[in-house]
């Protein structure tokens, strides 16, 4: 089995992906790795929205949640000693994922899955699903609590 040096974990900031986040660290100080966390803003997602919100706030917003997801990737990583590289991004999240896996030349993609079957995957699709089936890059998925 090859060496891990560079595992990308993409966040969304949420409590369940923190448990995919301290899988990726884990793997990262094991190899002496550099975890290269990655937050997708998926500005497409907000175009129904009423006119009078200001796209400007919503942007802002939304860069702020991914800055703090990523600031807390990187606390927890400090914690072991384990460098991290960040990006925030605009676009499609599993394409992006990809594309930033690819571009970077990460050796391994740790991310979270809900598990959802059914008709819960088929309505909502699955990001990491879409990263599984389109990256020539491995995807470590690692099976997250989903408390709703």
């Amino acid at each position: 089995m090859g060496r891990y040096e560079r595992i990308l974990v993409p966040t969304d900031g949420s409590e369940e992906t923190r448990e995919a986040v301290e899988h990726a660290i884990d793997l990262a100080a094991e190899h002496d790795a550099t975890v290269h966390a990655l937050y997708v803003v998926n500005s497409a997602s907000f175009s129904g929205l009423p006119m009078e919100s200001s796209w400007e706030s919503v942007a802002a917003m939304m860069n702020e949640e991914g800055a703090a997801a990523l600031d807390d990737v990187e606390a927890l990583a400090d914690d072991r000693g384990v460098p991290v590289e960040r990006a925030l991004v605009d676009g499609n999240p599993s394409r992006e994922i990809v594309r930033y896996a690819e571009d970077e030349d990460c050796d391994l993609v740790v991310m979270g899955t809900h598990g959802r079957g059914g008709i819960d995957r088929l309505l909502l699709g699955s990001v990491a699903e879409k990263v599984v089936r389109s990256s020539s890059v491995p995807v470590l998925t690692v099976r997250v609590d989903d408390e709703s």
